[in-house]
Parts: structure tokens; C-alpha cells; sequence
């Protein structure tokens, strides 16, 4: 619920296969995504995050940076995807008839 002094909390999140970080966050209820962002200090734990090239969300749905948050919203960074989904099935169909599955 929104406070009185016109804030909201969200939290920041970012995961790579070793590690991942949810920070929660007071912020100004006019914060933008990038704000909130550029806020939670994320990208210096995270040097490789680069929101020129990756996307972002609120919990699995695609937003703009300059989109608006609401209280209990978490902005989440995604990483690129290093093979596509597509290409991931076929190349583990091709492993298992290699093996005889």
C-alpha cells in the first residue's frame, strides 16, 4: 500500500546461473523503471548488465524503461539468452536419438 510520504517499495531483481539478487527498495511513487533501477546501485554488482541491450519486466511482463511502477512491483533485469529455446529442443532431440532414447 502506498505510503503517506508519496513513496512505494519495490524490489530489483537480476540472476545469472551462479547467483542472483532481489533488492528492495523505498522510492518516490513517480520513479521510472530506470530510476528504480539507477537507484538500487544493481548495475555496479552487476557490471555487465547493459540497459541499452537487455530487456526488462515486472514480474515475467515485458516494460520500457520509462514506465511507471506501482508499491510491491518487482522490476526484474533480464540477461540475453545465449542459444535460442527453439534451437535448445532441437539440438536435445538430436542428443537423445545419438544415445538411442
Amino acid at each position: 500500500m502506498e505510503s503517506e510520504t508519496n513513496t512505494m517499495r519495490v524490489e530489483v531483481a537480476y540472476a545469472r546461473p551462479d547467483e542472483q539478487l532481489i533488492i528492495p527498495l523505498e522510492v518516490p511513487v513517480s520513479a521510472s523503471i530506470e530510476e528504480v533501477i539507477a537507484s538500487s546501485g544493481i548495475c555496479e554488482k552487476f557490471p555487465e548488465i547493459d540497459l541499452n541491450q537487455q530487456k526488462v519486466g515486472v514480474f515475467g511482463a515485458l516494460k520500457k524503461l520509462e514506465d511507471s511502477l506501482r508499491e510491491g512491483d518487482r522490476v526484474e533485469i533480464y540477461r540475453k539468452l545465449i542459444i535460442d529455446p527453439k534451437q535448445a529442443r532441437k539440438n536435445r532431440l538430436a542428443k537423445k536419438k545419438e544415445k538411442g532414447e
